[in-house]
């Protein structure tokens, strides 16, 4: 199920740390939308209304309506910048699409099947190598996430990033470029070492003290 983000904004003309200061002061983010053959526009929006997008996953990966002014723009967040101590974005970038124009996009990657992935279950650990892939596509074919099917894994099976299923018109970013010399894993399942392994080890290496018996003395030991 798609979300449908909606971010309410008003125009705004003047620029400068004041004026984004003021605007901050005021509850709101400052922002600009440039691209898609059209002159940048600067803007607000409400800083409570963003966070509540800024919660969803999707939000990030995924075609939004800006209105601006009352006027609907489609675009993506290109960049946000968050205060570096405190729980505030200080501005977002926005890029306009176009629908018959391909687009470059970070996509989450969701790892589906590990309740049920026969080397997670025999005691195995699923090891993630990435979170994330570079994809370019049309807007409309735009995932919210790539799905990577780790349901029949076993103990030491690796999926490469040449094995994961990209969803219909959707290119991965230097796919040309892998070969069996480069091609980054992606999940494997291993069997962590330590924990009870090393307890036991332990346990055997540790020399074993022997009890004096009554009378006995230490090695130099004078009656």
């Amino acid at each position: 199920m798609q979300e449908n983000f909606e971010i309410i904004a008003v125009s705004r003309s003047d620029q400068g740390k004041g004026a984004s200061r003021r605007l901050r002061r005021e509850g709101m983010v400052p922002g600009i939308i440039y691209g898609g053959g059209k002159d940048p526009e600067m803007f607000a929006t409400k800083h409570n209304e963003l966070i509540q997008h800024l919660d969803h996953e999707a939000f990030y990966s995924h075609i939004l309506t800006v209105q601006l002014d009352g006027r609907p723009q489609q675009v993506v967040l290109r960049d946000l910048q968050r205060h570096p101590s405190k729980p505030f974005v200080q501005h977002v970038d926005l890029m306009r699409v176009r629908m018959d124009e391909e687009i470059r996009m970070t996509v989450p990657l969701h790892f589906e099947g590990e309740e049920r992935c026969p080397g997670v279950k025999t005691g195995g650990t699923l090891l993630r190598g990435m979170s994330d892939l570079e994809v370019e596509c049309l807007p409309k074919d735009l995932p919210e996430y790539i799905a990577v099917d780790v349901s029949d894994m076993q103990i030491d099976d690796v999926i490469h990033l040449s094995e994961v299923k990209m969803p219909a018109g959707v290119t991965l970013v230097g796919a040309e470029q892998l070969d069996e010399d480069n091609d980054p894993m992606v999940v494997t399942i291993e069997v962590m070492r330590g924990g009870v392994e090393e307890e036991e080890a332990s346990e055997e290496a540790a020399p074993v003290e022997v009890p004096k018996t009554k009378g006995e003395q230490e090695p130099g030991q004078k009656d």
